[in-house]
């Protein structure tokens, strides 16, 4: 019996993956790694912030400029602005689900205000957000979701996980946790390791009653 939710913020909750990663591409272009949009959405999706300037210092061969990821930061920001919105279906899917629902995500506690205050998801979920900075290793290690769950005082077993990762996926798994892998952008064969695969949020509210 599922008694709690949790979902990724990025890719699930709000549109931004698409954006975040196409800017991401343009700059890494730009600094002298070549790379794509494609590229990027399979070396960095899900896996955060962190691990990512890893990956990038080892490709460009010499430590990133000081002002490079700042600069990266204001140009993402720049970006939502202009083009976020919530993830289609996801604010009525939301108000179907009769379990408490949480986010566990790879972004900051920061970035999340600044994204889901600018879709309006922000109060929904403020008191009952966890970020990758609060444990010692990211998605695909297993910490934040089971920091999730301790935190909530929930069994493992009880826990449904929304994600659209490979990483988040490996994550929840690792955690104990069923996952329902949203499919809507990021191809569907990535995330065969979920339980169920669906592209449409208004599937959702089904899924975890079903669960």
């Amino acid at each position: 019996m599922t008694e709690l939710v949790i979902f990724d913020c990025d890719g699930v909750l709000i549109d931004s993956d698409r954006i975040s990663l196409r800017v991401q591409a343009e700059m890494l272009c730009e600094l002298g790694v070549p790379t794509s949009y494609d590229a990027c959405v399979r070396d960095f999706l899900g896996i955060g912030m962190p691990a990512t300037l890893v990956a990038i210092t080892a490709r460009l061969g010499r430590p990133l400029p000081p002002s490079w990821v700042d600069e990266l930061d204001r140009a993402v920001r720049t970006a939502f602005t202009h083009e976020l919105t919530s993830t289609p279906g996801v604010v009525k899917a939301l108000s179907q689900i009769t379990v408490p629902t949480f986010i566990a995500s790879s972004g900051s506690q920061d970035k999340m205000r600044f994204t889901l205050g600018m879709t309006d998801l922000y109060r929904r979920f403020d008191g009952r957000i966890f970020s990758g900075d609060e444990v010692a290793e990211g998605k695909p290690a297993p910490d934040l979701f089971l920091h999730a769950a301790h935190t909530m005082t929930t069994a493992t077993a009880g826990c449904v996980v929304v994600e659209d990762s490979p990483s988040g996926i490996q994550a929840a798994k690792a955690a104990g946790m069923r996952v329902l892998g949203y499919a809507a952008t990021t191809p569907k064969d990535w995330l065969h390791d979920a339980d169920v695969v669906f592209a449409d949020m208004a599937d959702l509210p089904a899924l975890i009653a079903s669960s």
